[in-house]
C-alpha cells in the first residue's frame, strides 16, 4: 500500500511540474525565447534607470504601479489579504542575491521574478491553445505573439507587483480547471483551496473567479451529492483563505470593512473624462494598446520630489478602431461558441472585472493597469474563434490575415511607446 501511495504521489508530482512548465522542446524553446527577450528590456531598466524600485518613491512612478509598497508591504490588506506573505520571500530572495542592499541588483532580481512569471503564464496560455482548444501551432504561435506585445504583458514582464503574478496564477488555474473539465474530472479540494489563497490573496476579488469552473462540472445540478460536494469544496477554500487573512489582522476584522469603505470611496470617484472613453481607452484599450502619456508632479510628503507617468486617453481615431475590432473578435467568439462551458468560465471570469471596474467604476481612472486580472481572456477567446471555423479554409485565412495586421499595428504602436517610455527613464530615472 505505502508502495502506491508513493507512486501515485510520484506521478501526480511529475503531472504538476508538466502542467506548470514547458513539457515539450518546442515550448521550452518558446519560454527561453520569451524570457530572453522580456529579461534583455528588464534588465537594461534595472541596471540602468531607478523606476523599478526606489526607496523614496511611495507609489505611482509610472502608471499608478505601486512598485515599493508592493516589494516592501505586500500592498493594502483589503485588496491584497495575503499578498504580504509571497511578496516577503520575494523581497528576501532578492536581499540574498543583492547581500542586504536595495540597489540595481536588487532591481535586477524583482524584474527576473516579473519575467519569470510573464513568460510562464504565456507558456500555460499556449498549453490552453493546443492542448484544450487544439489549434495548429501556427494559430497557436500567432495568438501568442500577438499577446506578447500587449501593453500589460510588456510592463509587468519587468514590474514587480501583484498584478504580475495575478496573471500567471489566473492563466494557470484556468489551465488546469480546463483540463479537469475536458477529462470530465472533479477539481480537487486541495487545488480549489491552494487557488483560492494564491490568486484571492494577491487580490481579494478574483477569489470568486476560482469557484466558477465548479458551475460547469458534469451534473452538478442533477445530484444531491455532486452539489453538496461542490458547497463542502468551497466552504473549506473560504475557511481556509479567511482563517490566514484574519490571522493578518490579528483577527481584527472590522479593520477589512473600514479600510474597504475608505478604498472604495477613493477609487470610484468619477474623473473629468466621460465614462465611456475611460472604458473604451482605459479598461479595454489601455491593458493591450499604449495611448499617449502624461507627466505629473508627485511627491513622498517627506520633501522628495519625482515625475510620475499616466496614460492619457486614445487622442487618434485608429487605436480606438483597434480595439473595437478586438473586442468584435471576443464577442463574435463568445457568441458562435456560447454552448462551450470553457467559453462560459472565461467570460463569466472577465464580466466579473467589468463590474468591478466598469460599472462599479472602482479604480476605472487606472483600469490599465489591472489587465493581469482578465486581460488574458482576449487571446483565448480568440483561440476558440478560430477552433469554431476549423473546417472552413476561408473564414481561417479571413482570421489569421485580421490578427496578423492587428498585430502588426499594435506591434508598431507598443514598441514607439516604449521608445517615449525610455525617454521619460532618461530624462527623470537615471
Amino acid at each position: 500500500m505505502p508502495k502506491i501511495s508513493i507512486l501515485n504521489f510520484k506521478q501526480k508530482f511529475s503531472d504538476f511540474l508538466k502542467t506548470v512548465f514547458p513539457a515539450t522542446k518546442f515550448e521550452l524553446l518558446l519560454f527561453l525565447i520569451f524570457l530572453g527577450i522580456y529579461g534583455i528590456l528588464g534588465s537594461c531598466i534595472a541596471m540602468n534607470y531607478r523606476i523599478i524600485f526606489d526607496d523614496r518613491i511611495p507609489w505611482d512612478a509610472y502608471f499608478s504601479f505601486d512598485n515599493r509598497a508592493i516589494v516592501m508591504t505586500g500592498g493594502g490588506f483589503e485588496r491584497h489579504p495575503l499578498s504580504n506573505y509571497f511578496f516577503n520571500w520575494i523581497r528576501e530572495f532578492a536581499f540574498i542575491i543583492s547581500n542586504g542592499k536595495k540597489d540595481e541588483i536588487f532591481r535586477l532580481v524583482l524584474a527576473w521574478c516579473s519575467n519569470f512569471a510573464v513568460s510562464l503564464a504565456l507558456i500555460q496560455m499556449y498549453k490552453y491553445l493546443k492542448n484544450i482548444i487544439q489549434l495548429p501551432k501556427t494559430i497557436s504561435l500567432l495568438i501568442i505573439v500577438f499577446f506578447s506585445f500587449f501593453t500589460t504583458t510588456i510592463l509587468l514582464s519587468f514590474t514587480p507587483e501583484t498584478y504580475t503574478y495575478t496573471l500567471f496564477f489566473l492563466v494557470l488555474f484556468n489551465y488546469y480547471a480546463a483540463l479537469k473539465l475536458k477529462k470530465e474530472e472533479r477539481i480537487s479540494t486541495a487545488s480549489m483551496t491552494l487557488a483560492t489563497v494564491s490568486i484571492g490573496g494577491l487580490t481579494v476579488t478574483n477569489a470568486v473567479k476560482v469557484f466558477i469552473p465548479l458551475l460547469f462540472e458534469n451534473g452538478l445540478f442533477k445530484s444531491w451529492r455532486k452539489l453538496g460536494n461542490a458547497a463542502l469544496q468551497v466552504f473549506v477554500s473560504v475557511a481556509v483563505f479567511v482563517l490566514l487573512f484574519l490571522y493578518r489582522l490579528d483577527f481584527n476584522y472590522m479593520r477589512f470593512f473600514e479600510k474597504s469603505g475608505e478604498q472604495y470611496e477613493k477609487f470610484s470617484k468619477p474623473k473629468v473624462t466621460p465614462l465611456w472613453d475611460m472604458i473604451y481607452s482605459w479598461f479595454f484599450g489601455g491593458n493591450m494598446l499604449f495611448s499617449n502619456f502624461l507627466i505629473r508632479d508627485y511627491h513622498n510628503k517627506k520633501g522628495f520630489q519625482y515625475k510620475a507617468l499616466f496614460m492619457d486617453v486614445y487622442t487618434s481615431v485608429v487605436p480606438y478602431i483597434f480595439v473595437g475590432l478586438v473586442l468584435v473578435l471576443v464577442f463574435w467568439a463568445y457568441f458562435k461558441n456560447f454552448k462551450n462551458k470553457l467559453v462560459q468560465i472565461l467570460m463569466i471570469s472577465f464580466f466579473v472585472d467589468i463590474i468591478i471596474h466598469c460599472v462599479l467604476k472602482f479604480g476605472l481612472h487606472t483600469s490599465y493597469i489591472y489587465g493581469g486580472h482578465f486581460i488574458f481572456v482576449v487571446p483565448l477567446m480568440m483561440g476558440w474563434l478560430f477552433s469554431s471555423y476549423k473546417n472552413s479554409a476561408k473564414m481561417l485565412t479571413f482570421l489569421f490575415i485580421t490578427v496578423s495586421i492587428l498585430l502588426f499595428y499594435l506591434g508598431m504602436n507598443n514598441v514607439l511607446r516604449m521608445g517615449e517610455f525610455f525617454a521619460f527613464l532618461n530624462q527623470y530615472y537615471q
